[in-house]
This record gives C-alpha cells, sequence and structure tokens, in this order.
C-alpha cells in the first residue's frame, strides 16, 4: 500500500535533480562544456606542430593573430591590457577585407577593459582565462546611459565594462568554452560597503552595434551584469554559461535593452539576479530616448536564482517591451518564473509577451507581476506616465515545491489587462487557503490548477489554449559558417 500511495516522479523532477547533482560534483561550467560543440585537435603528420579549432560563427574571418603575437603574457598576474588593445587596432585595418579574429591561447590573461571592432571575432581556447583586474583605477569612467540618466548604483558616470564597443557592426565572442572571470567578490564587497562612487561595470556591453553574435563560453563573477547589450540590434546569444554565487549583487545574467531582434538559447545561468532581463530605459530618460526592446526570442534557458526571476520584464521598460517569445525554460530553486517590473512614472508599454512550456522546481511564485515598484532615477519622474501592461500569454506551465502560484498586481484605475493563462499545474509545498493573489488584472484562465483568481475567469476545459506565435521571428534566419583557426604550435 505504502508503494501505491508514492507520487510518480516527472521528468522536470528527475531533470532538476540531475542539474543539482551534476553541479554538485563536476561544477555546472563542466556540465555544459562536455557538450560544447568546438574543438582542437591536431593535424597534420602526426608530430602535434598544427593545432586546429573548429567552430561555428555567423562569420569566419579571413585573417588570424594570437594574442601573444602582441606580447600577451598568460600567467595571471602580468597585465595584458595594452596587448589586447593593440590586438585589436591591428586586426581593425582588416574590416573591408574579410575581417578579423583573435585568439586567446591558454593561459590566465588578467586585464583591464578594452574594446571591440567591427568584423571582429574574440575566439578563447578551452583553457584560456581572460581574469578582471581587481586595480580599479585601469577602470575607465564613463557617461551613464542616456535612457537611463544616471549610473544603476550610483548618480552619476559608471565603470566601463571588461570587454566593451560601440557602433560596431559583426561582432563575434565566441570559443572552445573559454572563460571570462570579472573577479566580482573585490567590486561585491565595494558595494555592500557602500565604498562606490561610480556603479559597477559589466562582464560584456556592445552599444549602437548590430550583427552581435556571443556563444559557447563561460561567464563568472561578473561585477555586475554579465551581457548587456544596449541600443543594439541582431543578437544572437548562445551555448553561454554564467556562474555566480547565488546572494551576489546584481548579477543578471543576459539583459537586452533597448534591443531588437535578439536570440537568447541553449543558456545555463546560475545568478545572483534575473537571469534573463529584458529592459528599454529608466522612467523620463528612458521614455524621452524612446527606443524599445522588441522581438526577442528565449529558448532553452535553464536558470538558478534563489532571489530573483527566471524571466524579468523590466522594471526599467520606459523605451517598451513588446514580442516576447519564450519556450522550455526549466528552473530550480528560484523566486519567480515570469515577473514583470513596472510602476508609475515608467510610462510606455509591457505587451505581446507570450510563454509556454516551463519546468520549474522550489519557487516562491511561478508568476509575479508589480505595477508599484518603487525604484526611481529621481523624483523628477511624470506621476502621469501610467504604463500599460496588455496581452501576456503563459500556457504548459508545470511547478513543484512553490509557496505560491501567483501575485498579480496592477496600478488601480490602469489594470493590466488581456492576461491569458492555461494548462498551467502548481504543486505547492502546502495548502493555501488563497494560492492566488490578485488585484487590478483582468483576463482569463483555463485548465489551471489550482484555480486561478475570480478576476482571471476560467473558461472551462475545452477553452482554447493560450496563443503562442507561429510566425518565425526575425532571428531564425540566422545562418552559421563552420570556421577553423589553425594555431602553429612552437617547439
Amino acid at each position: 500500500m505504502e508503494l501505491q500511495r508514492r507520487r510518480s516522479i516527472s521528468l522536470p523532477q528527475i531533470l532538476a535533480t540531475w542539474l543539482l547533482l551534476m553541479a554538485a560534483y563536476t561544477g555546472p561550467a563542466e556540465c555544459i562544456r562536455r557538450t560544447s560543440r568546438f574543438h582542437g585537435e591536431d593535424e597534420g603528420d602526426g608530430s602535434g606542430a598544427v593545432e586546429a579549432f573548429k567552430y561555428s560563427a555567423t562569420a569566419c574571418r579571413a585573417h588570424t593573430a594570437s594574442l601573444e603575437d602582441f606580447g600577451g603574457v598568460g600567467d595571471g598576474a602580468t597585465s595584458n591590457t595594452e596587448a589586447f588593445s593593440a590586438a585589436v587596432t591591428h586586426l581593425s585595418q582588416f574590416a573591408s577585407d574579410g575581417g578579423g579574429m583573435l585568439f586567446v591561447p591558454a593561459g590566465r590573461w588578467l586585464t583591464g577593459p578594452f574594446n571591440l571592432t567591427s568584423s571582429f571575432t574574440l575566439f578563447l581556447h578551452r583553457d584560456a582565462v581572460i581574469l578582471a583586474t581587481q586595480d580599479m583605477n585601469a577602470w575607465p569612467i564613463i557617461d551613464p546611459l542616456p535612457s537611463y540618466g544616471r549610473g544603476r548604483d550610483a548618480a552619476g558616470g559608471r565603470y566601463s565594462s571588461l570587454i566593451g564597443g560601440s557602433n560596431l557592426t559583426d561582432v563575434i565572442i565566441t570559443g572552445d568554452n573559454g572563460t571570462i572571470d570579472g573577479q566580482g567578490a573585490f567590486w561585491w564587497s565595494k558595494f555592500h560597503g557602500h565604498k562606490l562612487k561610480y556603479t559597477r561595470g559589466y562582464l560584456i556591453e556592445l552599444m549602437h552595434s548590430d550583427q552581435i553574435f556571443i556563444s559557447n563560453l563561460t561567464l563568472l563573477n561578473s561585477p555586475s551584469w554579465n551581457i548587456h547589450p544596449v541600443y543594439s540590434s541582431n543578437i544572437v546569444v548562445s551555448g553561454i554559461t554564467i556562474l555566480a554565487p547565488v546572494h551576489s549583487p546584481n548579477t543578471d545574467g543576459i539583459n537586452p535593452d533597448s534591443c531588437s531582434n535578439v536570440r537568447i538559447e541553449d543558456c545555463y545561468i546560475v545568478s545572483g539576479d534575473d537571469c534573463v532581463a529584458i529592459k528599454s530605459g529608466w522612467d523620463e530618460y528612458g521614455i524621452a530616448y524612446g527606443m524599445p526592446s522588441q522581438h526577442i526570442v528565449i529558448r532553452r534557458l535553464t536558470c538558478i536564482s534563489p532571489t530573483s526571476a527566471v524571466i524579468a520584464l523590466g522594471s526599467e521598460m520606459s523605451g517598451g517591451i513588446q514580442d516576447v517569445r519564450a519556450e522550455d525554460i526549466t528552473a530550480i530553486n528560484s523566486e519567480s518564473g515570469v515577473r514583470i517590473k513596472t510602476a508609475v512614472g515608467r510610462g510606455a508599454y509591457v505587451k505581446d509577451v507570450y510563454v509556454r512550456r516551463m519546468y520549474l522546481s522550489t519557487m516562491k511564485w511561478v508568476f509575479w507581476m508589480t505595477g508599484n515598484y518603487k525604484s526611481h532615477p529621481d523624483d523628477k519622474f511624470d506621476p502621469n506616465a501610467i504604463p500599460v501592461v496588455d496581452g501576456i500569454s503563459y500556457s504548459e506551465v508545470t511547478a513543484y515545491n512553490v509557496t505560491m502560484a501567483a501575485r498579480l498586481e496592477g496600478i488601480p484605475n490602469a489594470p493590466f489587462t488581456g492576461i491569458c493563462i492555461s494548462n498551467v499545474t502548481v504543486e505547492l509545498r502546502k495548502a493555501r487557503k488563497l494560492p492566488w493573489y490578485c488585484a487590478d488584472v483582468e483576463g482569463v484562465s483555463s485548465g489551471v490548477s489550482p484555480a486561478a483568481c475570480a478576476s482571471l475567469a476560467d473558461q472551462g476545459d475545452g477553452a482554447q489554449p493560450c496563443p503562442f506565435p507561429t510566425d518565425a521571428s526575425p532571428m531564425d534566419d540566422v545562418q552559421l559558417q563552420e570556421c577553423t583557426y589553425v594555431k602553429a604550435i612552437s617547439a
């Protein structure tokens, strides 16, 4: 009888257990490393004189160089900032002649921030580690983003990101699961101690750029956000592992910000903040800049973030967010599955958001929306700038060990509308009188257990499921090429 009473174990539960066990025994980076598509191998007569690295990217380059060619020293102690800058400057001359690729060999390459160039590939060997310097004087101070009006950590400027660039076209950052380590504990301590005058830099930030491809890397311990494309378009982020302590401050994984045509796929993220956060500017500054984030696809994402969301929209969304499609999402030990954050003063909109096939375990909320996120850059925001949230669809969601199914709070006299939730099963860790909390929201539901709140009217089991677009996204047609880099091996 005891055997008959036991609940069967589902596929999501098996997957979550496997991920935890693999992380415990080998580390999450090694789990991903084992499935890398890239490899290095000896070619030629078997003497080992040549090493070839085969990889997939949106473009192959006609000209190549190694960081060692520019005096790079991979001992983990010598600064390579000048070597990186010199290498990029040298390769920039080939932008109109097939482009250039910089190879980062095995080693530990300490560096301060450096910028990339157009028609350029940065490729990391599997045993290469780019180490961010902890010398604060090596991090230039740059202007705040115009759509934010100030730094997020502090008013005024911000530290440059480790790998950056602006007004670029055709930029590739990839490798054989090489590593970029931000050594962020140094910055986190200063942030918690209120010892920073400027906003922390990010690991990768590309601004005003087009055709960005970031793939097959491990990013560790970023000072703050890991990948931040901003005011950019036609972006693919694929096969990235992002790791940071789960209580590290603001170590968001991937944050497209005022970006169009974005594809995020096959990524594994453990962080102290949102795994993916879609943004578009802050209050009056974002409204004035007026550049939305739109046409964004997120698929096959695995996330652990105990204090934040798997996918967040906002809170900085004052340029608008539209046409976001997320599917096949797995998460464990995260605060919420999907979170929409906005407030009076943000203006703009979050609309046409579609999420399906989420498998979640150990959550505080499966769905969370709030129109009362009080963070503002200053007191100059317009109290009449009321954001619109409309057309939000969630379907085919299974969640286990959950505190509360949802907390959905719109704005009084400006409710969130067009919410559709279908085919959702939530297993609560203990029974609650009100498993759903809803205020100032309007929509429909069907096939939801436990039953949704009354403001999401139950359409019955025969109702049509919530919509998910069937047309192709703009980034589905991106074609990858098989490239090879051949490196001579010193005798």
